[in-house]
């Protein structure tokens, strides 16, 4: 198996329905991190197969930037998933990055995609390993897996909440996808996003939230973007090209917060150093710092960084 970066930016996914060229050319100058090329629910089944080929022709022919791309192909219960992965790896695989496996119920589905996979690649002379794996989790059977579905391959880099699907799949008392359903007083979906958030962090794995459905309610768009983000989650499903700065934002540190992560690292990096005395611990400012401070402030420093924020501060060294 090649040895591939899995953790790629993804504070935007933009779903793009392969039906509709237009959306396909208009998607490649979208500032998102990602874009995922659907073939699922975005497409009618009379279109499957066109969408197909128009995916093909899209990641071939597109200029999509630096954007990780991805294709959403259907899930492993219909009889379209096989000729979907075929006739785009088969006919885009060096241009595409991963493939996206929706309603994924056990670690079988996602060992299956992965063969298939191997298969394609070994037959087209294509690098092994190098297209990886998002899994979709979308109903009760496929949350209560999710520790083995996160396990199940090394292609994998997501694991993505699909919150209109699972909605349904336990009756929940709501039509508006990602809103508290009404007579609950707690937030209905915290067990659900850190069941998944934990499983994608036990398998270093990116941890993706689904889409909001409301694409002209930007506060409630990002009421929700700001829970996941708030929790850890590493970015959020756009519908819309006016959710895409939003999304880039809200996962995104602010510039106070990147520019003291920065800090902490070479602080820490000064204090345990020789010049700095060797010290495992010391101030910065008011705060202590010690090995736990850098670990967080690596988290925050890596974010701002793929997202290409540059410093405003400047570490100085302490007087003695």
């Amino acid at each position: 198996m090649t040895s591939v970066n899995r953790l790629r930016p993804r504070r935007s996914c933009l779903a793009v329905p392969g039906s509709n060229p237009r959306f396909l050319e208009k998607a490649q100058g979208l500032p998102a991190d990602q874009v995922f090329l659907d073939l699922e629910d975005a497409c009618a089944p009379l279109v499957k197969e066109s969408a197909r080929h128009n995916i093909v022709d899209a990641l071939n022919n597109g200029d999509w930037g630096k954007k990780t791309k991805v294709v959403r192909v259907n899930d492993w219960t219909t009889h379209w998933t096989y000729r979907d992965v075929i006739t785009v790896v088969e006919g885009a695989g060096p241009n595409l990055d991963c493939i996206m496996l929706p309603k994924v119920q056990d670690a079988t589905q996602v060992k299956a995609l992965d063969l298939l996979l191997t298969q394609i690649e070994k037959t087209m002379g294509f690098e092994v390993g190098k297209i990886g794996i998002e899994a979709q989790i979308e109903n009760a059977k496929g949350l209560v897996n999710v520790d083995e579905i996160a396990a199940a391959s090394p292609r994998l880099e997501t694991i993505i909440f699909g919150p209109a699907d699972f909605m349904a799949s336990i009756n929940m008392k709501t039509l508006v996808v990602g809103q508290q359903p009404p007579g609950y007083p707690a937030d209905a979906y915290h067990y659900i996003l850190m069941r998944i958030l934990m499983a994608a962090r036990m398998h270093d794995l990116q941890a993706i939230d689904g889409p909001y459905l409301q694409i002209r309610n930007q506060e409630g768009y990002r009421e929700v973007a700001g829970r996941a983000a708030a929790l850890g989650f590493d970015g959020k499903w756009v519908l819309h090209p006016d959710q895409v700065a939003a999304a880039n934002e809200i996962f995104s540190p602010s510039q106070e917060d990147y520019d003291h992560a920065e800090l902490i690292l070479d602080a820490y990096d000064w204090c345990t150093s020789e010049a700095g005395g060797k010290k495992g611990s010391a101030m910065l400012g008011d705060e202590m710092i010690d090995e736990a401070s850098r670990k967080m402030a690596l988290v925050i420093a890596g974010k701002g960084r793929a997202a290409g924020m540059e410093r405003t501060t400047k570490f100085e060294i302490p007087e003695a």
